[in-house]
């Protein structure tokens, strides 16, 4: 009889351990995946305050291509607007690259412009900000993975879905390769 009572009383022990450490991983992930999107925001954020820099730096040489201008503002505020929504945020983000593509295409078409020390500089910080934001951004999917696989194995999705935590979305950039690789059309 004691026998049995110790084995179960070993049996709630460790099923209790189990539970406890299962809960803690969950939110360890759960952590993880907010100080990864802290580190996306955040470069997203620089590329924000690097944007209109660039735009006025272009300006002075072409005040004649104001679309493409009022382009890259409406698309930066427009991904500054977006919060919560993962989905929302990327497409924002794509509409903003394109519209910085189309900004750097004006370039080959004013070799001054090319040459000005504040343009390059402001283009080398927005190449090193976009790296980032690509580093960031893998970061942050790869704690999804870690989080969404934990949440479908199983006796983890029982207690992940019993203490409330849910699968999370990645963040995609729906460019696709070929639609990166295209030129951007500049006419004038």
């Amino acid at each position: 009889m004691q026998t049995a009572l110790l084995v179960v009383i070993v049996l709630i022990v460790l099923a209790g351990t189990y539970l406890l450490a299962t809960y803690n991983k969950f939110v360890a992930l759960k952590n993880r995946v907010q100080e990864a999107w802290s580190d996306i925001e955040v470069q997203m954020k620089r590329r924000y305050d690097l944007v209109p820099n660039l735009v006025e730096t272009v300006k002075g040489y072409a005040a004649h291509e104001r679309n493409t201008f009022d382009a890259v503002i409406k698309a930066r505020n427009a991904a500054m607007q977006i919060t919560g929504d993962i989905s929302g945020k990327a497409q924002a983000e794509n509409s903003l690259s394109g519209t910085l593509r189309s900004l750097f295409a004006l370039s080959e078409n004013y070799p001054n412009l090319k040459a000005n020390q504040n343009f390059l500089e402001l283009q080398r910080e927005l190449a090193d900000t976009e790296n980032k934001i690509q580093a960031s951004r893998r970061f942050y999917n790869s704690n999804i993975v870690s989080i969404n696989t934990k949440l479908e194995m199983f006796p983890s999705n029982i207690i992940g879905r019993a203490f409330g935590f849910t699968k999370k979305e990645f963040f995609k950039l729906d460019e696709s390769e070929q639609e990166a690789r295209k030129p951007v059309k500049v006419s004038f």
